[in-house]
């Protein structure tokens, strides 16, 4: 059976039993949107929040594109999109399911003793702990600790072993734990001059408004990704990186935002690390 045929049939197994799944290309990263969707032209899947009403036939909008209509699956836009995947994706959350995904050992220690028993399966460097439920997905709860539901997507690595267990609280209060790995460090919060000692980024409209801008300037780019990622996490940290303002929240949506565009988590991680070094921060 050729490559192509297995990664076809894999996925309309996984949609039969209703999971949302898309081809993921070298890298393990979804496809590009096609030029009439490219910069949301389309107008469906504004800001990656909705799954319509686009009515394209290819395979764009990252987590969004992912279906269980076999007749899309087996469409020649999809068929040609196969032979060029490397594996199949699915959207943890269109099926209900939340995806603990564990990095490394010692998060799998962690999770042995702080997260109930359910279906695992091996990554390349640590495990999938799958859940029963959908919840919202957020980068780096705690080192090596990702949570992958609703709009995002995991790579799937065959069924898993164990018993699939109903979402603990103990996974839902993970999103409301501050990052270690990722957040903007809060000891910087000397006031910036010329405002009596207030820092005016605390007016949540002002924050919000740079946040929804950093989010569509990378949602929006369709050439040097790369660049653009770096660029927005400086701009977002030369405005708001030195008072205390930014949260885990905020990062996960430039993470979330910079991941859709086909980023690694790896190049999203460096990114803010260069930016923070460039900053003096």
């Amino acid at each position: 059976m050729s490559e192509t045929l297995h990664l076809q049939r894999t996925a309309l197994s996984l949609a039969a039993s209703g999971v949302p799944v898309l081809p993921l290309r070298r890298g393990k990263v979804p496809f590009g949107n096609c030029t009439a969707c490219a910069d949301n032209a389309c107008g469906g899947r504004p800001n990656m929040k909705t799954p319509g009403p686009c009515r394209c036939p290819g395979v764009c909008h990252a987590w969004a594109a992912a279906t269980t209509d076999p007749a899309v699956i087996a469409s020649p836009p999809w068929a040609a999109a196969w032979r060029r995947a490397v594996c199949v994706g699915y959207h943890p959350g269109g099926a209900g399911l939340t995806v603990v995904d564990l990095d490394d050992a010692d998060a799998i220690a962690w999770a042995r003793t702080a997260l109930p028993a359910t279906r695992t399966v091996p990554t390349t460097r640590g495990e999938h702990w799958i859940y029963r439920g959908a919840m919202r997905s957020v980068n780096a709860v705690r080192p090596g600790v990702d949570i992958k539901s609703t709009m995002a997507y995991a790579r799937y690595l065959g069924p898993g072993a164990g018993t699939l267990t109903d979402l603990p609280d103990a996974v839902r209060a993970l999103v409301k734990e501050p990052s270690t790995a990722r957040r903007v460090p809060q000891g910087l919060t000397a006031p910036l001059r010329g405002h009596g000692g207030e820092c005016p980024h605390r007016t949540p409209a002002y924050l919000e408004r740079g946040m929804a801008m950093a989010v569509q300037r990378i949602t929006e780019s369709h050439s040097a990704v790369h660049a653009t990622v770096y660029q927005t996490f400086l701009a977002v940290l030369s405005t708001h990186g030195q008072c205390g303002c930014l949260t885990e929240t905020h990062v996960a949506r430039l993470f979330t935002a910079a991941q859709t565009k086909g980023e690694s988590l790896r190049h999203c991680t460096d990114a803010w690390a260069n930016a923070l070094t460039t900053l003096g921060l």
